[in-house]
């Protein structure tokens, strides 16, 4: 059967190298390389004989050929078009990226139609009409991602009929990308909590809502089944198990503490701040059991402005089912978990404090009604002792109430205002725990005076009485002597009825010993009753005006002082 040469020669044939070429055969004669590339596009050749001068036009088309070696072994496809975007030639990487021969065919075709991403979205037609490169990304069908390179080229003034394709797979890059932009959108949806959800949701219910958005997350983005979260006790640097899911019960029970030792990879991670990837769970020696069957696992904090509140633990059946990549993605991920954790910690704060301020006022306004009517009570009490029985004890009733009404708003206040665990790093510890609960007299003719007293110290637990005179401070005393009594009576040493000595002395007749504290301004003593009282046995005086830090205190040492006489005795 006869071959079928190409033969290229620009020029005529003085050596008669054609004559010859067709004792061999059926012989085509190209002048122009581009003639050339279009015959071979067309028809099929057994070979192609170029002339060898380098000066001729044929020469570039040699060199290309010559290159094709080069070209076929590139990790990049590489694509020959013509102007209607036919495919001339293709090395034998962008061949495997198609589903048949491409060559003779339409470059879009060849690639399945791919989906044009941009930023060009008509590259070849770019690179035609204006003769300088185009760039875009394609999407084939089976999910690949190639970043297309294109640029025409011609000889001289004359238009392009070739175009140069290469083309990278950049699919590993993009899907990074794109799950680093859906990281993102779920870390803004973690943390967003619209204006209905932040008025109708409990705090309770909101770390829920919380819980399920970071699991859906976990296992639908990240692809991870076994996930432990546990936030950082500041006070105790215990790790309380925020959420669990897939892990062994009995390992989500464990108490584990933020210490490089002892603690498993959690409590190293929590210590350090420094992620930890496990490759081989059977052969680490800081790793704890955890998931049923765990092969591998991968453990990062979450940081918060520079601080550790929390770690995040993922966990596989697979050894080495984790690498860098995974533990820089469960990086990312869990930032923006510290960032919802503290956006709701700071809406719980809120919640707390706004639920404070509502408390106090309630306080506020009750507070010396309550008192007046204690003092009333009380008084019409100790006329009828020894008359009416039955009108006594209506009486106590009313007072007993009253007492009642205060400490029901005091025990909502602090249920209103207490978090829940998951969120108790913006719980204040209260600073003066000695005063919770204990029972305070405040004896003072001036309503601004009696009125802070409850303001103050029943912030910090304290139930606070008060009267407006020495009689009415006896009285009170008298009525509260049967049961515990007060801790701590605090009284101006100016009443409108007596002198802090003459109040002292009257109280040694009711309870001993008397943990009284009086209150004067700088110098002022006319009676001398301050020397007085301390002779008497009076131990602590607050002077006018004094920080709020000093009358806790006082009232504290005194509380103390009184809790320890009562026990010797």
């Amino acid at each position: 059967m006869a071959k079928r040469i190409l033969y290229l020669s620009p020029g005529p044939d003085p050596d008669g190298q054609l004559q010859q070429l067709r004792q061999w055969g059926q012989v085509k004669v190209v002048s122009t390389a581009e003639e050339a590339l279009e015959s071979l596009c067309s028809e099929k050749y057994d070979t192609v004989i170029i002339a060898s001068d380098p000066h001729s036009e044929a020469f570039p088309l040699g060199q290309m050929f010559q290159a094709q070696f080069l070209l076929t072994c590139m990790p990049e496809g590489v694509v020959l078009l013509d102007r209607n975007n036919t495919v001339l030639w293709a090395n034998e990487h962008f061949r495997n990226w198609c589903q048949e021969d491409p060559q003779g065919k339409n470059f879009y075709r060849a690639l399945g139609s791919p989906e044009i991403i941009g930023p060009d979205f008509c590259p070849l037609h770019t690179a035609l009409s204006t003769r300088s490169s185009s760039h875009s990304v394609l999407k084939t069908g089976q999910g690949r991602y190639l970043q297309l390179h294109a640029r025409a080229f011609s000889r001289g003034n004359s238009p392009p009929k070739h175009i140069i394709l290469t083309l990278h797979d950049v699919t590993e890059q993009v899907l990074q990308q794109q799950k680093l932009e859906a990281i993102h959108r779920a870390g803004i949806d973690l943390a967003d909590l619209k204006p209905e959800e932040h008025l109708n949701l409990s705090v309770q219910e909101r770390i829920e809502l919380l819980k399920a958005k970071i699991i859906h997350y976990t296992q639908d983005l990240l692809h991870y089944d076994t996930v432990e979260i546990r936030l950082l006790d500041k006070r105790t640097g215990r790790l309380e198990l925020l959420l669990s899911v897939g892990m062994d019960p009995e390992a989500a029970k464990r108490e584990l503490f933020a210490k490089a030792e002892g603690n498993g990879v959690t409590g190293f991670v929590a210590a350090t701040g420094k992620s930890y990837l496990c490759e081989n769970t059977e052969q680490d020696p800081l790793y704890l059991p955890g998931a049923q069957g765990a092969k591998s696992s991968m453990t990062v904090p979450l940081v918060l402005h520079d601080e550790v509140i929390g770690t995040f633990n993922v966990e596989s059946p697979k050894p080495r089912a984790f690498d860098e990549s995974d533990l820089q993605f469960l990086e990312i991920f869990s930032r923006d978990v510290a960032m919802a954790l503290n956006t709701l910690e700071l809406l719980a704060a809120e919640k707390a404090s706004t639920a404070q301020r509502q408390t106090e006022a309630t306080f506020a306004a009750v507070a010396l009604p309550i008192d007046e009517i204690l003092n009333d009570a009380v008084n019409v009490i100790e006329q009828y002792i020894g008359h009416d029985p039955e009108v006594v004890q209506r009486l106590q009733r009313i007072a007993a109430n009253a007492r009642e009404v205060k400490t029901l708003i005091q025990k909502v206040g602090e249920e209103m205002t207490q978090l829940p665990p998951q969120v108790h790093r913006w719980q204040a510890k209260n600073p003066h725990p000695e005063l919770r609960g204990r029972q305070v007299l405040v004896a003072d003719a001036d309503e601004a005076v009696r009125s802070a007293a409850h303001q103050l110290l029943e912030r910090y637990g304290c139930v606070v009485e008060t009267a407006r005179g020495g009689k009415e401070a006896l009285r009170m005393v008298r009525n509260l002597s049967g049961s515990r009594g007060y801790d701590c009576i605090i009284a101006d040493i100016r009443l409108p009825d007596m002198n802090g000595y003459e109040l002292m002395c009257a109280l040694k007749e009711i309870i001993d010993p008397v943990p009284l504290v009086l209150m004067t301004g700088f110098g002022y003593d006319p009676t001398h009753s301050i020397v007085r009282a301390r002779q008497a046995g009076l131990k602590a005086v607050l002077y006018k005006p004094f920080r709020v830090d000093q009358l806790l205190e006082t009232v504290g040492r005194m509380v103390l002082r009184h809790q320890a006489a009562q026990v010797s005795s």
